[in-house]
């Protein structure tokens, strides 16, 4: 079976990304990670940057002595893949990004930073915060959080992968939730038309989170494309 590893998002980790193992372990060699600083991977003394998170896929595929592989990418994962299969694109067969925000300028870095306030989380979404201290124990999730905020900003200011560097990569599904309020179906069809090899597909009544997509769903767009 070829091999597949799942990417998470920003301030996320890999344990986010089971339910959708589940359907897909029965036809691909399943692999995850949690990027550094992620999922309590010791916080490294480097900035969060995407370069960096690419970097732990290079590794573990060194570790696990494969060659070549298939990306799903969610949110910023998927802003890894792209990097990847750019920079490295004989290690990577296909791609599948959900939810990816692709264009930063710095007012969107600015506005995306609001969110990730840690005080106010704390105080307005309890629950939310004692998940991510969860997920992110033993760091602090308050400095994951902080280490995020400085990447989106470096984001804004220095885009890392610009609209006209998307002309090379490998065969690519980009997906969309219909109800993101994050990316734009604008800014993900710039980028679908820039590739020489891609697909396009939007999830009917899908936010941001990838734990409200519908699985059975995301389950078979991902089949149907990777086959």
């Amino acid at each position: 079976m070829q091999h597949l590893i799942l990417l998470h998002g920003a301030i996320g980790a890999k344990d986010q990304l089971y339910p959708l193992t589940i359907p897909l372990k029965h036809h691909y060699t399943i692999h995850t990670l949690n990027f550094s600083g992620h999922g309590g991977n010791s916080i490294p003394d480097d900035r969060f940057s995407i370069e960096l998170f690419a970097k732990d896929v290079l590794r573990y595929m060194q570790q696990q002595n494969i060659e070549n592989l298939s990306i799903f990418g969610y949110s910023m994962g998927g802003y890894v893949a792209m990097w990847l299969a750019k920079n490295y694109p004989e290690k990577i067969n296909k791609l599948i990004t959900l939810a990816t925000k692709f264009y930063w300028d710095e007012i969107i870095a600015t506005k995306e930073i609001k969110m990730l306030n840690a005080e106010a989380i704390e105080q307005k979404i309890p629950a939310f915060a004692n998940q991510l201290k969860q997920r992110h124990a033993p760091n602090d999730w308050k400095l994951v959080m902080q280490k995020a905020a400085e990447m989106l900003m470096n984001l804004g200011v220095n885009n890392t992968l610009k609209t006209e560097e998307y002309s090379s990569v490998a065969p690519c599904l980009l997906l969309l939730g219909d109800c993101d309020k994050m990316v734009t179906l604008d800014e993900t069809v710039a980028v679908y038309k820039q590739l020489p090899n891609a697909q396009l597909g939007v999830l009917p009544n899908t936010p941001h989170p990838i734990e409200q997509v519908n699985v059975d769903m995301l389950f078979y767009m991902m089949q149907r494309f990777l086959q």
